[in-house]
């Protein structure tokens, strides 16, 4: 099994997919195979940060004492530019189908995607 990238996960200002060689599809959630095909050890990239809001939900309620003091935020699902959907923090303003780009904030203690509409 090759070596992961750093990403957010581990602190860093990056967001990482993986891609099959042998079938091309691509995943977010590392795995040591291939989800479509099984093929072992999918290649590791860094995404772009750009994609489109497929889905937003503001929330009004703090699910944990931490997150308190972020209410109201948003959660997002967000189609990237690579072919992957993931779920992020983003802007409030941010509706379904805005072009969006990503940065990172720091959320309860932890750095996350943040995605703001793109100019």
């Amino acid at each position: 099994m090759s070596e992961r990238l750093a990403d957010w996960t581990k602190g860093e200002e990056a967001i990482t997919f993986q891609a099959c060689d042998a079938c091309g599809h691509v995943q977010y959630f590392h795995r040591a195979f291939c989800a479509a095909c099984g093929a072992p050890d999918p290649r590791e990239q860094r995404a772009s940060g750009k994609g489109r809001v497929y889905a937003t939900s503001l929330v009004c309620r703090a699910a944990t004492p931490e997150t308190r003091a972020h209410v109201p935020y948003n959660i997002l699902l967000v189609d990237c530019a690579e072919g992957f959907r993931m779920m992020a923090h983003g802007a409030n303003d941010l509706a379904i189908g805005d072009s969006v780009v990503a940065s990172f904030k720091p959320f309860a203690g932890k750095l996350v995607p943040f995605f703001t509409k793109r100019a």
